[in-house]
């Protein structure tokens, strides 16, 4: 389908698995002590649209609370977010009891952009057939603004994050590629 699977010695997803624990726990935090105070929201809100992710945080709440039933009602993509979160923590664990570690890469990545954007349509026919239920707990038009500006703000820190590391696996892999730097020959003296 155009991912591979490999087991290799080094962790080349250490990040993903960091944020995966913080995502984790803070799926944890929401079953526990609610939801945050802000509302997070995207833009398409101001336009009276809702997006494939909208209602995420309220069925992450609560399938993480067992209520299956409302978390599918909210948004399905709440399933796979804590089942790929729990896939993650489970590789890191047995990465680090073996020292071997789950590498997944992609191989071909339009079929796997194809896949997911299909997938992602999916989603958002599904949550527009639920736009009522998902706009009914709105706020008013300045927690709404405020709300937007903490996911744009989210959203421009997870991105920073990601193309930081992707730089420097690049740069990291470059210079593997190009092997060691010639040594610089001094004329020696007689």
């Amino acid at each position: 389908m155009g991912i591979r699977a490999r087991f290799e010695d080094v962790d080349r997803h250490r990040v993903i698995g960091v944020l995966t624990v913080a995502g984790l726990l803070g799926g944890v935090a929401i079953a526990v002590f609610g939801l945050p105070p802000v509302e997070v929201h995207s833009p398409l809100r101001l336009f009276g649209w809702v997006c494939p992710l909208c209602g995420a945080t309220r069925a992450v709440q609560a399938l993480m609370q067992g209520d299956l039933h409302t978390a599918w009602a909210y948004n399905p993509i709440a399933f796979l977010i804590v089942a790929g979160g729990a896939a993650v923590v489970v590789r890191g664990i047995v990465g680090l009891v073996s020292g071997r570690w789950l590498n997944v890469s992609v191989t071909k990545p339009r079929t796997v952009y194809l896949v997911g954007g299909l997938a992602l349509g999916i989603l958002w026919v599904n949550q527009a057939s639920h736009a009522a239920m998902l706009r009914a707990e709105d706020g008013g038009l300045m927690a709404e603004l405020f709300g937007m500006s903490v996911t744009l703000l989210l959203g421009a820190a997870i991105t920073y994050v990601y193309l930081t590391v992707a730089t420097r696996r690049m740069r990291a892999a470059a210079a593997r590629a190009a092997g060691p730097a010639p040594a610089e020959h001094s004329p020696q003296s007689p």
